[in-house]
Formats: structure tokens, sequence, C-alpha cells
């Protein structure tokens, strides 16, 4: 079992070797990088919009809720200073992380793998393209680009929830919430939250795709690699958050 992880450590290794090398012809790269945009960015607008909106207002709750029940008194306005640093610092870069790695992490792995069991990566080859350059590197750079534009709206729109969590019940004011979403905030927050994107993105795109070009078989073997690939993106985030994590703010 060791021996079968450290050999496929060594696959990936040498797919990124191959990938992350020069276009061998620009033009091709940047319409494929704009059409990875279109795949994986601009299509997950919908899923993080709507799951921001929704995790904010339930962290808005949970917060007031907790604030609440607390012996001290503590400000409402801290409803929306708390529900600000949940989001920066794990929902909207981890969690939504996590959502992508199943959506884009699923579509990456099956359509690379389609192209291996259907030949066109050994016509590739033939024809003398670098085709872990040609299929991975867009994709690796369209995720590195576009997913923290995505982190940064599902802040936006989770901090939106809470704002409407409270108009309908209540619980807080609107000038409460407001004036906790700008109190000060330290800067290595947005940093970490950031670094942490970049560094899931490259995961999300290039584990997926190992397993998608490494596929064996017919179309049974890319379903079992794609959830293949799911699972160990997921696994990986969560090991590299907890190493970020412990560089960056311990």
């Amino acid at each position: 079992m060791l021996k079968k992880f450290f050999t496929a450590v060594g696959e990936y290794m040498i797919l990124l070797g191959k990938s992350l090398q020069k276009p061998q012809k620009m033009k091709v790269f940047w319409k494929l990088f704009m059409r990875e945009i279109n795949d994986l960015g601009v299509n997950s607008f919908g899923l993080v919009i709507f799951t921001s909106i929704f995790v904010g207002a339930v962290v808005a709750i949970q917060m007031f809720n907790n604030f609440d029940a607390s012996s001290f008194p503590i400000p409402p306005s801290f409803v929306g200073y708390a529900t600000k640093a949940v989001l920066v610092l794990e929902f909207a870069p981890t969690i939504i992380s996590l959502i992508l790695a199943g959506k884009v992490g699923s579509y990456i792995a099956s359509s690379i793998g389609t192209m291996r069991v259907s030949e066109q990566i050994d016509a590739l080859d033939i024809m003398g393209v670098n085709s872990p350059n040609f299929l991975i590197f867009p994709k690796i750079i369209a995720c590195m680009l576009f997913n923290p534009l995505l982190i940064a709206i599902s802040i936006v729109f989770g901090i939106g929830g809470g704002y409407i969590a409270g108009i309908l019940t209540g619980n807080w004011t609107e000038n409460d919430y407001i004036v906790g979403i700008q109190m000060y905030m330290p800067n290595l927050f947005i940093y970490y939250a950031f670094s942490k994107t970049i560094v899931f993105a490259f995961i999300i795109a290039t584990v997926p795709s190992y397993f998608g070009y490494n596929v064996k078989g017919g179309s049974l073997e890319v379903g079992r690699a794609s959830t293949q690939a799911v699972v160990w993106t997921m696994v990986f985030i969560i090991i590299s958050e907890l190493i970020l994590t412990q560089l960056i703010l311990s």
C-alpha cells in the first residue's frame, strides 16, 4: 500500500513537470485558457453565490444565539464582525474550495479520463504534442486566477446573507450589522484566506487531472477515477489547510 502511494506521488510529480512548461503555441493556449475559465469558473458562480448567502445567514444567526446566551454582555454589532471573520478565515476559502473540489474536480477527471479511454491523448502524443501541458496547464492557470475571485464573491454574498438574516429575524439592526462588518480586521486574515485559496486551486486543478490522465480501462474506470479524484482532492485540501494555518497564523 505504501509503495503504491509513493509510486502515485512520483507519477504525479512527473506529470506536473510535463504540465508546467511553456506552451508550444500561445494562441492555442489562450483559447484553451478562456474555455477553462468558463467551464471551471464562470459555471460555478451560481453554486457559490447560492451556498454563500444561506451559509452567511446561518453563521450570523448562530453568532447571535451564542452571544445572546453568553453571561457577558456583547454588543449586537459583533454579530457582523464575527460573521465576517468566520467567512474570511474558514468558510469562504475552505468550504467553497471543498465544494469546488466536488464540482470542478469531477469534471476535470472525467473529461481527461474520457479523452484517455477514447485514445485522444494517445493521438496528441503521436502528433508530438505535449499532452499534459496541452490539457492540464490551462486548467491550472484558470483555477489559480479565477478561484480567488470566486472566494471574494463568496465573502461578499456571505456577509450579505447575514445582513438579510438580520432583516428577516429582527434579532439585530441593520446599523449594528454594518458597524460590525466595518470593524478592523488584521490584514493577515485576508492574506491567509487568499494564500489558502491559491494553494487549494492548484490542488483542485492538478489532483483530478492526475487521476483522469492515468485512467486505464473503459467508461466504468472513468467514473471510479472521478470519485477517487474528488476524495483525494478533499483530503489534500484539508491537509494543506492544516499546514498553511500552522505556517501563517502561528
